[in-house]
């Protein structure tokens, strides 16, 4: 009797855990509304476009609709016009995915590179400065492109073109140039650079670099002033003058430079470059660069 005597004190003992339970639960404030939106978005016409074309393929998402979170809200930014949304992602397409899968394999882009594209209209001035930031790649997950509304999609300069480089950036070569810099940037993260490189002509560097024309970091062994700022711009600045000029045009913009100790030293950046390319990704650099160049001529 005394064993069933306790089994029933533990029964009383559970009745009386649980009623309290309710009595606690019946005083707690009723639950409030998700703050997550979980509803079906709308898509238009460009979303959809976007989303076959880029998010079931590759992974990749281009997002040109405000959100504060994606900006920086110091700087004057505003979304791009719809209508300049569809030829940027165009070009993504053509002359940066299309070249790299041709060469590197068919799922080169789907495993190497940002999952998001953040289009944003206008430039990005540098407060205190002279400078614009072209674009942001965030650890690898993110690149942001600016300018898209003042494009000129039919326009292909290069800052040996024009007295004022700045005025590139108006042409379909200066997002192109950006993309090709910032996605090498990626690649870097995902297989270091040869340190060699930072050592082919270490004494010029300089967080001054504003203050250079690009011909003067040239006569230095630059090929931009921004290549002048740190080795790491250096490398992927390299990697973008030459995927947006074919054979001839980057021939004949190193063989202008004065200095020929500045010549060697960007020939040797290439050559470091070509070999980057082919012991990491096996992919033939210049073969690389005809691909996007003819790409570039195609828009």
């Amino acid at each position: 009797m005394k064993k069933i005597y306790q089994k029933l004190s533990g029964i009383r003992v559970l009745l009386v855990v649980t009623v309290l339970m309710v009595t606690a639960c019946e005083n707690e404030p009723a639950l409030e509304a998700s703050q997550i939106d979980t509803s079906t978005p709308i898509l238009n016409d460009l979303d959809n476009w976007l989303r076959g074309t880029f998010v079931s393929p590759f992974n990749i998402e281009i997002k040109y609709k405000w959100n504060i979170n994606n900006t920086d809200v110091e700087r004057f930014l505003h979304p791009p016009f719809e209508r300049n949304v569809r030829p940027l992602a165009e070009i993504l397409e053509s002359v940066w995915i299309k070249p790299y899968n041709q060469l590197g394999g068919e799922d080169f882009i789907k495993t190497i590179a940002p999952r998001e594209f953040i289009f944003t209209g206008g430039f990005n001035f540098n407060p205190g400065g002279n400078t614009i930031t072209l674009g942001i790649a965030e650890q690898g997950a993110r690149i942001t492109l600016f300018n898209i509304d003042l494009l000129d999609f039919s326009s292909i300069l290069y800052e040996e073109d024009i007295a004022n480089d700045f005025d590139v950036q108006f042409a379909v070569t200066g997002p192109i140039s950006t993309i090709h810099h910032e996605y090498g940037h990626i690649l870097n993260q995902i297989k270091p650079y040869d340190p060699i490189f930072d050592i082919v002509n270490p004494n010029d560097y300089t967080s001054s670099w504003a203050d250079r024309t690009n011909e003067e970091a040239r006569e230095l062994g630059y090929i931009s002033a921004y290549a002048s700022s740190q080795p790491s711009e250096d490398f992927v600045e390299m990697i973008a003058y030459m995927l947006i000029r074919s054979s001839a045009k980057w021939d004949a913009l190193v063989d202008g430079i004065a200095s020929a100790e500045a010549r060697q030293s960007i020939r040797r950046k290439e050559q470091l470059i070509v070999e980057y390319y082919q012991e990491n990704f096996n992919i033939n650099f210049y073969e690389l660069r005809e691909l996007t160049y003819q790409a570039l001529l195609e828009i």
